[in-house]
């Protein structure tokens, strides 16, 4: 048995290291309630490991460690202490944080540091979150190529050329005033169906030809048409569908998809593709708002 010498009062004693006895008179010469390790653990609700990191760290120090058994002791004051460590490691504040506020450093300095870090680090998260959604969206629409029927339907269409893709809107919106002109009572049909056809047979980025098409509600009169507006009956067609979330500089990323599975499940492309725009700068402040709608006539 290893034994210990205890003279801390007029009396010399010899105990068993780990005796209560012995324990007891540390506490006792003391003068002040002192706790082992694991009653402090209960009180402060923090484990022993936690206990020796802090202690490690500089930021809770035993009171007293016994020499004899490496018993640490801690004071009742070390209980606001240990409560004061676990509230800052809450709100995210370094080690090195706290022991600048144990050490008498500014507290209200350092929780308005600590404020704005977490108001940068929501800005981060939320558009972190936008971003997450977008490749989420884009995930989903390009596994929904769906196969459908598009009904017959008459249209009034324009062809053109344009300068380059800017220009799109401005054509559109012009050939819809022109045949307003001509056909004042003319009606769109609901919901609304219009697409665009390129018609230059490659990709070009000057000097675009393309055919801008609305379909409209029928009347027993004919309509008006002049060189630039004319009207015609569609066929009914089967068109390979598939939508895209975003700017039209990204489309050809949804051709690619739509195209391999044109390719994959052997339809023979009947016609120019067509492109639907949903929601685009007309009434989305936001191009990642924009909304277009590939259908890829197939036979």
């Amino acid at each position: 048995m290893e034994l210990a010498l205890f003279t801390s009062i007029p009396f010399i004693f010899i105990f068993a290291i780990d005796s209560p006895l012995r324990v007891w008179l540390i506490i006792k010469s003391r003068g002040e309630i002192m706790y082992k390790i694991g009653e402090f653990s209960a009180l402060s609700k923090t484990t022993i490991k936690t206990i020796r990191y802090y202690e490690q760290e500089g930021l809770l120090k035993p009171c007293f460690i016994d020499e004899y058994t490496g018993y640490r002791y801690y004071e009742t004051s070390q209980l606001d202490e240990a409560a004061k460590i676990i509230s800052l490691r809450k709100i995210g504040l370094s080690i090195k944080e706290i022991k600048y506020v144990l050490d008498g450093g500014d507290l209200k300095e350092t929780l308005n540091a600590r404020t704005e870090n977490i108001r940068n680090e929501i800005r981060l998260h939320n558009e972190q979150l936008l971003e997450i959604d977008k490749m989420l969206k884009e995930i989903a629409m390009s596994q929904d190529i769906i196969i459908k029927r598009i009904p017959s339907c008459t249209v009034y269409y324009k062809e053109g050329e344009i300068e380059d893709y800017s220009k799109l809107s401005e054509f559109i919106l012009q050939s819809g005033e022109k045949c307003c002109k001509l056909n004042p009572d003319i009606q769109c049909v609901e919901p609304n169906y219009c697409f665009v056809n390129y018609l230059n047979g490659q990709y070009k980025e000057k000097n675009i030809k393309i055919r801008y098409s609305q379909a409209v509600v029928e009347t027993e009169k004919p309509f008006n048409e002049n060189e630039e507006i004319k009207f015609r009956k569609l066929d009914e067609i089967k068109a390979v569908c598939i939508y895209h979330k975003g700017s039209y500089d990204t489309l050809g990323k949804s051709y690619s998809e739509i195209m391999k599975y044109v390719e994959e499940h052997g339809f023979e492309i009947s016609d120019y593709p067509r492109e639907c725009y949903i929601d685009g700068i007309w009434n989305k402040d936001d191009v990642n708002d924009w909304l277009t709608e590939i259908q890829i006539p197939v036979k």
